[in-house]
């Protein structure tokens, strides 16, 4: 279990590594994007544990993936761009 909650944690920074690198003008401070991804990487094994239970590794790691790339896509804020109402005023 301790190299499954490993493998959660380095797949949830690589997952924030490469959200901040593609997004970062989108993206809150850096501090709160590599805090995030691992933590929901970890959420995201611990789910997937609890609900198939031991023995299914590559399932905790998709969980984990999974996860964690959703709780990274809430961090992403919106472009600069108005958008246009679909009734005028």
């Amino acid at each position: 279990m301790i190299w499954v909650a490993l493998g959660s944690a380095l797949l949830g920074l690589g997952l924030s590594g490469a959200a901040a690198h593609l997004l970062s003008h989108r993206l809150p401070a850096h501090r709160t994007v590599f805090l995030t991804g691992p933590l929901g990487a970890l959420f995201g094994a611990y789910l997937t544990y609890m609900a198939l239970g031991p023995g299914h590794v590559l399932a905790m790691l998709g969980g984990a993936l999974l996860v964690g790339a959703v709780l990274l896509s809430l961090l992403v804020r919106p472009t600069g761009r108005r958008l246009r109402r679909a009734m005028p005023s």
